[in-house]
């Protein structure tokens, strides 16, 4: 895979988002819609724990004043999509409260992400070095791998104290996927191919 820099890594994730999205959106059956819905939260919720350890820390230390009034904006949406997508995992698929509750996490994200991708990381590369964004992508892929794969709105949102809690949580969150229906492999690259991503 080329190089990319945090901001391009960080807007692929954001397209991901919006494909699983409408994958859900477009399943034709109760069981493909539950599939999409899991792969949704799994993929939302280990990006926004990535942002939170990774990007967020950026922000502040390279921005500032207006750095840390961003991550807080941030944090605090990203607190909003988490107990959300909290109750989205306790409602059955294909519900009306299902699909509301889904629809006002994806708006939720959607207005963050416009947020992020026309003002926030824009602002972040201007201050970064080449390298900097670089090593900060390879740490965000890195922190994506060991992020828990459901939302813990009761969580610490800051590191140190969010790395622990995702630690502890990353065991139980894996007993439950394994119990959850979710896209193959096969499916996943069909819709992103669909989608030029």
């Amino acid at each position: 895979m080329a190089t990319r820099t945090l901001k391009e890594t960080v807007m692929h994730d954001h397209r991901e988002i919006k494909l699983f999205y409408d994958q859900y959106k477009n399943a034709a059956d109760a069981e493909s819609k539950e599939k999409w819905s899991n792969q949704y939260t799994w993929v939302v919720t280990r990006h926004s724990v990535s942002e939170e350890i990774v990007v967020y820390p950026l922000f502040e230390k390279k921005l500032g004043e207006e750095g840390k009034k961003m991550a807080d904006k941030d944090r605090t949406e990203h607190r909003e999509v988490k107990v959300l997508l909290a109750r989205v995992g306790n409602l059955s698929v294909g519900t009306p409260e299902h699909e509301n509750v889904l629809s006002k996490v994806n708006d939720v994200l959607a207005e963050h992400m416009k947020g992020e991708e026309e003002h926030d990381l824009p602002l972040l590369e201007s201050k970064l070095q080449t390298e900097e964004s670089y090593n900060a992508e390879r740490e965000f892929q890195r922190t994506k791998a060991l992020a828990p794969t459901r939302p813990h709105p009761t969580a610490p949102d800051k590191p140190p104290y969010e790395i622990l809690a995702g630690f502890l949580a990353l065991p139980m969150d894996k007993i439950k996927d394994l119990f959850s229906k979710f896209p193959t492999e096969e499916e996943i690259k069909a819709a992103k191919g669909k989608a030029g991503i």
